[in-house]
């Protein structure tokens, strides 16, 4: 097998590709068998490699605890005290029934205590719980628990639209439906003028 590196391979350092374990490329083998197909057969030859190095990418967040990006916050916002929001955040994860993709957006708000946080980390908060074996909920709660958690605001509204292919390629094989899922806490959850203004910000 060739080390020069493929689109899609997670390359770390500058080593090459991570080497596979002889038991995870058995395991994919065992599924090309089971699917019906030849994994002997030229076209499959590096398929379990690939595969392996894939999934080692899709569960990266495994590897991280999200709520670090969170430890480095700001006091000095000139007096801003509204609502902080990102939206269409784009991301994708795999559910845990049937590892399929599980491809979305988020939107993600907070209405700031006494600090505040780099915009870019609410994303990697987002990332680092999304590349795991999820269910939307879940993952949903996860996100929105952490900002509250670790920035102590006054409120955190968590809300993700996501297509999932354990049901649009599989299954019911309905393509084209989105699954909405929001967690509301603080105000955004206990003042409902509150929580209408964050959700029109968020365009619901």
């Amino acid at each position: 097998m060739s080390d020069t590196p493929e689109d899609g391979d997670l390359v770390e350092g500058t080593g090459g590709k991570p080497p596979v374990p002889e038991h995870v490329r058995e395991a994919v083998q065992t599924l090309i068998r089971w699917a019906g197909d030849d994994p002997a057969r030229e076209g499959l030859l590096d398929t379990p490699d690939r595969v392996a190095r894939a999934w080692r990418e899709y569960a990266q967040g495994y590897g991280e605890d999200p709520a670090i990006h969170l430890s480095r916050t700001f006091d000095e916002v000139g007096g801003y005290d509204e609502i902080v929001l990102l939206k269409d955040i784009p991301f994708q994860s795999h559910c845990e029934h049937h590892l399929a993709p599980i491809i979305g957006k988020a939107a993600i708000a907070y209405l700031p205590g006494d600090r505040v946080v780099g915009i870019s980390k609410l994303a990697r908060v987002l990332h680092g719980f999304a590349r795991r074996l999820q269910v939307q909920e879940r993952l949903t709660a996860q996100v929105a628990d952490c900002i509250w958690e670790h920035l102590q605001p006054q409120g955190v509204a968590v809300v993700i639209e996501a297509s999932h292919a354990c049901m649009t390629a599989r299954g019911v094989r309905t393509p084209g439906v989105m699954m909405t899922t929001s967690r509301m806490m603080g105000v955004f959850r206990e003042d409902e003028r509150s929580r209408r203004e964050v959700l029109a910000l968020m365009g619901y």
